[in-house]
C-alpha cells in the first residue's frame, strides 16, 4: 500500500485526501494549526462565533463525492439549508432585489419589482447559463491539462463555447439576455472571484454566476467550518491519519530524485507522494526553495485582496435583512478601474454582509454576528495598511448604521492584506492568481511537479482556480494526478444508496440520486453532458421548486 502525505487541511487538502483513501492508499494529511479547515477557519470571541474563511457555498454534490469516497455521505454528515433568497441586494437609489431559490419565484420577484420584460426573459437565460455549465465542468473544468494542445482533444465542446459566446464580453453577454441594469449587476458581480472587472471577463466566467445564483446557496448547521470538521471526522473514522500541529518544513527525496519522505513537526516521515496546498509562492519558497517557481507565477496578474471585519454586535438586524446582502454602490464601472487597474481604495464601494446569526446559533441571544467585506487592492499597492486600518475599520462602522445593521460593538477583528499576508497568501490576497484568459485552464499554474517525482498540488492557486467548488474540485484534481503517478488499490466509489437528495444539486449517476428523466432548475431539462468517468456534470436537479426553508438536505 502506497502512502501518501496531504500538506494541509484545508478544504483542497481534505477532498485530495478523501479521493487518496478511496483509491486504497495510506493517508496521512499534515496540518500546521490545531483544528481542520485551513482558510475555512472559525474564530470564538465573546461568546460569539465567526467563520473566518469563505462564507458562501455552492454546488454541494462535489462534497457528496468526497464523502462518498469515504462510505458515508453528505446528508449524513453536514446538515445543509438551502438559502431563500440566496442574496438580498440592495442599491444606491434605495432599490432592492432578491436572488430566489427556484424559477418560479425568481420570475415573480421581477414581476413583483415591476421587471416584466426580463421576467419573460429570465428562462432564457437560465437556460444560457446552464449549457455554459454543462458545457464548462466536465471539458475545461474538471479536468487535468498537461498543456495548451490538449484544449483541441474537445472541439465540440470549444464549438459549443464559441456559439454561447463564451470568449465574448460577461458585460455584453448578460446585457443581450437582461435589459434591467441592477440586474446586470447582481449577475455579473461574480467577476470579482475571478480577480477581473466584469467588462473585462470572459462569458465562460458566467458559470460562477450560475454556480452562485441559479445552483443555490447553501448554509450548513452550525456555520461553514463544519463541512471541514465533518470532512475530518470521516477522513478518521475511513482510515486515514491526521495529524495537527504538525507543520510540514521540508521534502526528502531518493538517489533517484524522486520524493521519499517529508518532514512535519520534526519527525520524518516516508511517503510515496504528496499533495501539497500551500498557497502556490509559497510552497515553492517554503518547500521547494531549491527549484525556480514556474514563469507563470514570476508574471502572475493577482486578484485584489479584501478587508473583512468579524463583527459581534448587540440588537438583531431589522425585517428584510436576509443572510447574504450585498449593497451596490453608485460608482461601478470607475470603482473597479480603481481597484483592479489603478490599484486605489474605491472611493465608492460595494460590500457584502453576512449575518449568519440568522441561521445559526453563534451569538448570544439578542446579538448577531457579522461579516462584512469590502474588496480592497493586494499589497502590489501604495497603501500603508497599519495606518489605513483604523479609517478603514471606522467607514466599516459607519456603514452598518446607515443601512440599518444593529452597529453596538461587542467583540470584533479586523482581517486586512497583512493577515491574509501572514497566513501565507502571496500579496495578501485570499483569491490568488486572477482568472485572466492568460491564467485559467492549461495557462494556469500546474497541479504537479515534473523536476519532483512525486509533488502534486492542489487549492486555489492551481487548477482549476478560486472558490469553494474549484478548490475542491483541484483536490480531486490532484488525487488523479497520484491516481496516475501510483496507481489505485481500490476501483471508484459511488454515492452510497443511503444519500439522499440535496435540493438543487446534481445527480451522481449509479446512485439513487439519479433519476429517470431529470428535471433542471429552469424546468427545460438536463443537457446530458457526463465525464468520462461517467458522473454527471451538468446542472440537473431532481426536486424542481423551490426547497423550503427547514433545514432539509
Amino acid at each position: 500500500m502506497s502512502r501518501v502525505a496531504v500538506v494541509g487541511a484545508g478544504l483542497a487538502g481534505l477532498a485530495a485526501a478523501a479521493q487518496l483513501v478511496g483509491d486504497g492508499h495510506d493517508v496521512v494529511v499534515l496540518e500546521r494549526e490545531a483544528e481542520p479547515g485551513g482558510r475555512a477557519g472559525t474564530l470564538s470571541q465573546a461568546g460569539f462565533t465567526f467563520d473566518t474563511g469563505p462564507t458562501v457555498l455552492t454546488m454541494p454534490h462535489l462534497l457528496d463525492r468526497a464523502f462518498a469516497r469515504l462510505g458515508t455521505s453528505l446528508e449524513a454528515e453536514v446538515p445543509l439549508r438551502r438559502l431563500d433568497p440566496a442574496y438580498r441586494a440592495v442599491y444606491a437609489d434605495g432599490s432592492e432585489l432578491l436572488v430566489r431559490a427556484g424559477l418560479a419565484d425568481q420570475v415573480a420577484e421581477l414581476r413583483r419589482r415591476g421587471l416584466a420584460r426580463d421576467a419573460q426573459a429570465f428562462a432564457g437565460f437560465v437556460d444560457w447559463l446552464q449549457e455554459l455549465y454543462a458545457t464548462e465542468m466536465p471539458h475545461f473544468i474538471e479536468r487535468n491539462f498537461d498543456s495548451p494542445v490538449d484544449l483541441l482533444t474537445r472541439p465540440v465542446a470549444a464549438a459549443r463555447l464559441v456559439r454561447l459566446g463564451g470568449f465574448g464580453s460577461l458585460q455584453k453577454a448578460v446585457e443581450k439576455r437582461i435589459s434591467d441594469p441592477r440586474l446586470v449587476r447582481l449577475f455579473t458581480f461574480q467577476a470579482m472571484y475571478a480577480g477581473l472587472a466584469p467588462t473585462d471577463a470572459l462569458a465562460i466566467y458566467a458559470v460562477i454566476t450560475y454556480m452562485d445564483c441559479i445552483s443555490g446557496v447553501y448554509f450548513p448547521e452550525g456555520g461553514m467550518h463544519r463541512v471541514p470538521a465533518a470532512l475530518a471526522r470521516a477522513l478518521n473514522a475511513a482510515g486515514a491519519e491526521l495529524r495537527y500541529e504538525a507543520p510540514v518544513t521540508e521534502l526528502l527525496t531518493d538517489a533517484t530524485g524522486k520524493l521519499a519522505g517529508v518532514v512535519a513537526g520534526g519527525e520524518k516521515l516516508a511517503v510515496d507522494a504528496a499533495v501539497i496546498t500551500l498557497d502556490l509562492p509559497t510552497a515553492y519558497t517554503r518547500l521547494l526553495p531549491d527549484l525556480t517557481p514556474p514563469r507563470r507565477l514570476a508574471r502572475a496578474a493577482w486578484s485584489p485582496s479584501a478587508l473583512v471585519w468579524h463583527v459581534g454586535v448587540r440588537g438583531t438586524p431589522g425585517p428584510g435583512v436576509a443572510h447574504h446582502n450585498i449593497h451596490f454602490a453608485e460608482s461601478w464601472h470607475v470603482a473597479f478601474d480603481q481597484l483592479i487597474t489603478r490599484k486605489e481604495l474605491m472611493g465608492d464601494p460595494s460590500r457584502l454582509v453576512t449575518v449568519p446569526s440568522l441561521d445559526a446559533d453563534v451569538a448570544p441571544a439578542g446579538h448577531s454576528t457579522m461579516y462584512v467585506l469590502e474588496p480592497v487592492p493586494h499589497l502590489g499597492a501604495s497603501i500603508d495598511w497599519t495606518r489605513e486600518r483604523g479609517p478603514a475599520r471606522e467607514r466599516l462602522h459607519r456603514f452598518l448604521g446607515a443601512n440599518g445593521y444593529p452597529d453596538d460593538v461587542v467583540t470584533e477583528r479586523l482581517v486586512t492584506p497583512l493577515e491574509w499576508a501572514a497566513q501565507g497568501m502571496k500579496m495578501g490576497t485570499p483569491f490568488s492568481l486572477a482568472h485572466t484568459f492568460g491564467q485559467t485552464g492549461p495557462f494556469r499554474p500546474a497541479n504537479v511537479e515534473p523536476r519532483l517525482p512525486g509533488v502534486f498540488f492542489a487549492g486555489s492557486g492551481t487548477t482549476p482556480g478560486v472558490g469553494v467548488p474549484m478548490v475542491l474540485i483541484s483536490g480531486e484534481l490532484a488525487a488523479e494526478r497520484v491516481r496516475t503517478y501510483l496507481g489505485a488499490a481500490r476501483p471508484p466509489t459511488v454515492v452510497p444508496a443511503a444519500s439522499t437528495v440535496i435540493p438543487g444539486s446534481p445527480v451522481i449517476p449509479g446512485s439513487p440520486r439519479d433519476p429517470v428523466g431529470p428535471v433542471g432548475w429552469s424546468g427545460v431539462g438536463d443537457p446530458g453532458v457526463r465525464r468520462d468517468d461517467g458522473r454527471r456534470a451538468g446542472p440537473t436537479t431532481v426536486v424542481p421548486g423551490v426547497p423550503g426553508k427547514d433545514g432539509s438536505s
